[in-house]
């Protein structure tokens, strides 16, 4: 049984740009916040994120072997790593995503990786809140309105998460509880560094546009821009959530440009999804604060200064850490779960009311 009051939880996260597994340590009695721990970054190599590639858009029962393997493994030797955890939050890999059809699966057995630790781990957090009519995404909201709080905030603030996909977390940290009516609205704004990466990849052999630096030397496309922002998703209410892949069509809006200005025109369609997305906020942010890889990327980051009113900041002005912050969040919510407590809601994924996700797996012996 976890003891009651604070614990250590390790969460970890392996994202859909797939660049490789972060771990961090937060101490949390699944309310609040009360420390931040050790953190660690196992990188996926060349050839590993060819497989993990290969395997996107799969479903169970599908050839998932060498993936799966690949997955397991890398979580196990950065979370082995770790010392004075009570429990795990396992994400696992996301490959396909489809709350309206299949479902939503994330690749990675929990009962492999407890029995590799020795310790309780929690896992597959979506599942129920998709089987209760939710979007199974996003699922950092309930964590953001405890940054929130960690951090002092005392008037609405967004979270922006620049992932492989865009998520935005709109927080009034004066409710008392992110299950709170009015606390949280979160969605998928679009895809973020998905199409930049992968067509970085295709074309130049890159996993990224490092600093931004082709983006900068092109010119965003109206065209190609206006074309996408077409797409229905974005008159859909949120909450709403993406797969990876949704989007794919991106690249073809960008197939007979030069690399600069198809990176450029991309960086502009991510953005512009943001702003999109800003739109439905209750109210203004007070500040925008930038989490995930997208806040390295200049361009991105001066386009979205440019669009939105507000400040648009990394996440470390107010001492958090963007590049830890989805695997302390599951950290977080691993605690959640085994206290029985909410992860999600009818404003962070539009599920029918609030719920617990995720299974609970002990190690070998382990009861309670």
């Amino acid at each position: 049984m976890l003891k009651a009051g604070r614990v250590w939880a390790l969460g970890a996260m392996s994202g859909t740009s797939l660049d490789g597994v972060d771990a961090a340590m937060v101490e949390t009695d699944g309310l609040r916040i009360h420390e931040f721990g050790p953190r660690a970054y196992r990188p996926y190599g060349a050839g590993e994120q060819a497989v993990l590639r290969a395997a996107l858009g799969k479903w169970p029962g599908e050839d998932l072997a060498e993936a799966e393997a690949l997955v397991e493994a890398a979580h196990l030797e950065v979370l082995g790593g770790f010392d004075g955890a009570a429990l795990v939050g396992f994400h696992g890999q996301t490959l396909a995503h489809e709350p309206r059809g299949r479902g939503t699966h994330q690749l990675g057995n929990g009962a492999r990786i407890a029995a590799g630790l020795g310790l309780p781990v929690v896992w597959d957090f979506r599942s129920a809140d998709v089987r209760l009519g939710g979007e199974g995404a996003p699922l950092a909201p309930f964590f953001h309105f405890a940054c929130a709080q960690w951090i002092g905030a005392t008037a609405p603030l967004a979270f922006l998460n620049l992932g492989g996909v865009g998520n935005l977390t709109w927080v009034d940290p004066r409710r008392a509880r992110p299950e709170d009516a009015g606390a949280l609205l979160a969605f998928d704004t679009g895809p973020a560094n998905a199409p930049i990466n992968d067509l970085m990849m295709a074309r130049r052999g890159l996993p990224y546009d490092r600093d931004g630096a082709l983006a900068r030397q092109g010119r965003v496309v109206q065209g190609a821009l206006e074309m996408f922002l077409d797409e229905p998703y974005f008159l859909r209410m949120p909450p709403k959530s993406l797969d990876r892949d949704t989007f794919r069509d991106m690249i073809a809006l960008v197939a007979e440009l030069p690399d600069a200005d198809a990176v450029a025109t991309l960086a502009g369609m991510s953005a512009a999804a943001v702003l999109r997305g800003m739109e439905h906020c209750p109210v203004p942010p007070a500040r925008l604060l930038v989490t995930g890889g997208g806040r390295h990327n200049p361009v991105l980051m001066e386009m979205l200064r440019a669009a939105l009113d507000c400040p648009v900041e990394p996440v470390e002005v107010v001492g958090l850490d963007g590049d830890m912050l989805e695997a302390q969040a599951f950290g977080y919510l691993a605690v959640r779960v085994a206290r029985g407590m909410a992860t999600s809601c009818p404003g962070t994924t539009g599920v029918r009311a609030a719920v617990s996700g995720g299974t609970i797996s002990r190690p070998q012996g382990e009861t309670g």
